[in-house]
């Protein structure tokens, strides 16, 4: 077998390993160690496959892993999620479908300071969901809401499918940081007009019944101020000291876990136990999402040693589709793979043989690594995988509502998405502006 033959097969050997149920990064690991034996042989396979440990995870910059992991979970067990949608909720209340505009832009904000999109889709679907059915809103809507502004949280930084990008394309994690605002915002922005729309148009899909009788929780502004205080002092620390030049990413993680730290601990809301459990979890994180990153990175190395990037880079930017058409190609089959399978996973599958395919189309890697993103978190909507559905439903005790009809109240974000996706395509500018500053 010819090298070319060998990486074809090794692609097509992960799949099968895939689809038969075993874990993604032994799969990796498998095929990646059974190419390069048979392209060179296995004491070089044993030196590359150390090598790629050695290269992919000694790097300063994987600090930032378990440093944002860590300021999710604490500001999730601190009830800031909660202060942010009320704090929302006092300001939109009065606007048209104000209680589903209140769950996008409290969601956004809590994605600045979380970074994971599961983290949003448990918190809002216990803060949120019960305020939006009691003041009306059908529960298909309500849960649709909050899975579809779920996403935001790997879209605006800190972003843990970002730092995973960054690290395989070998991009800025700061610079990918900051391309996430402007598509970020885009996206709340989008699912809002998406809500005032069917607000306006498809009122049955919105309202359980057309008057709004329920009493909203009312507080002084002085309340709504100090609700805001640990949202603002936390986005101001992450945020400001990134992107004021402060702090490097690490650095930021660190600064930020620190304070939910202190937030967590004058809300009382860590004793002894749910401390060490949070250590634990995120050691577990932690540890899978780099043994992920050392097995892609394995995978480059063999695929890269057969040829396979290059020839398709030959075929695809050089034939009858162009670019454009291979880009269009590739965000489909991420979309598609995001039916089955879960994120993180995706990127480390597809972006190895993707990745010098849009280079070699001359594509900018920050605004191809958004596109990415926005296309990868797609997926956390889409039957039958659908993991931000499915954390929905697991966190809601209801027995009147199918995991359908949360896939249907989701829908037109998915819609949604595409829009916004179309519009980052042809204005790139959105994505890249405030990278290049």
């Amino acid at each position: 077998m010819t090298p070319l033959e060998i990486g074809y097969t090794a692609i097509a050997g992960l799949i099968v390993l895939i689809y038969l149920g075993m874990p993604i990064g032994i799969a990796m690991l498998g095929v990646s160690f059974f190419g390069v034996s048979m392209i060179r042989n296995d004491s070089v396979a044993l030196r590359m496959l150390g090598a790629a440990g050695n290269d992919s995870l000694r790097e300063y910059l994987y600090a930032v892993v378990p440093l944002f992991v860590l300021m999710g979970l604490l500001v999730t067990v601190s009830n800031v999620g909660k202060d942010t949608f009320d704090v929302f909720q006092k300001l939109l209340r009065r606007v048209t479908a104000g209680l589903g505009i209140a769950t996008v832009f409290a969601n956004a904000v809590f994605a600045s300071i979380t970074g994971i999109s599961i983290a949003s889709a448990t918190v809002f679907s216990r803060v949120a969901v019960p305020e939006m059915t009691r003041h009306g809103y059908t529960k298909k809507f309500a849960t649709g809401v909050v899975a579809g502004s779920s996403v935001l949280g790997m879209m605006i930084p800190p972003s843990l499918l970002m730092i995973v990008y960054a690290v395989l394309a070998e991009q800025s994690v700061g610079r990918m940081f900051l391309a996430g605002v402007g598509p970020g915002l885009l996206l709340a922005v989008v699912f809002s007009v998406t809500i005032l729309l069917l607000a306006l148009r498809r009122k049955d899909f919105v309202y359980e019944r057309t008057t709004d009788m329920a009493e909203f929780e009312d507080f002084p502004v002085s309340r709504l101020i100090v609700k805001s205080v640990p949202i603002l002092a936390l986005m101001l620390v992450v945020l400001g000291g990134l992107y004021g030049g402060f702090l490097n990413p690490t650095e930021a993680g660190a600064a930020g876990a620190a304070g939910a730290l202190v937030i967590a601990l004058m809300r009382r809301a860590l004793p002894k136990r749910t401390l060490w459990n949070l250590m634990v979890e995120t050691g577990q994180i932690t540890v899978s999402v780099l043994f992920l990153i050392l097995a892609a990175t394995f995978f480059s190395r063999m695929l890269a040693l057969s040829g396979v990037p290059r020839e398709l880079a030959s075929v695809l930017v050089d034939g009858s589709i162009g670019p454009y058409g291979f880009l269009l190609i590739y965000l489909a089959l991420i979309v598609a793979l995001g039916c089955l399978i879960d994120s993180i996973s995706i990127m480390l599958i597809v972006l190895p043989i993707a990745l010098p395919v849009a280079e070699a189309a001359g594509f900018d890697l920050i605004w191809f690594g958004v596109l990415t993103v926005v296309a990868v978190e797609m997926g956390l909507l889409t039957p039958p995988f659908g993991l931000s559905v499915y954390t929905i439903k697991s966190a809601i005790d209801d027995g009147t509502l199918s995991v359908g009809d949360i896939f249907r109240g989701a829908f037109p974000f998915v819609l949604a998405m595409v829009v916004a996706m179309a519009i980052l395509i042809a204005f790139p500018a959105i994505s890249i502006w405030l990278a290049r500053l």
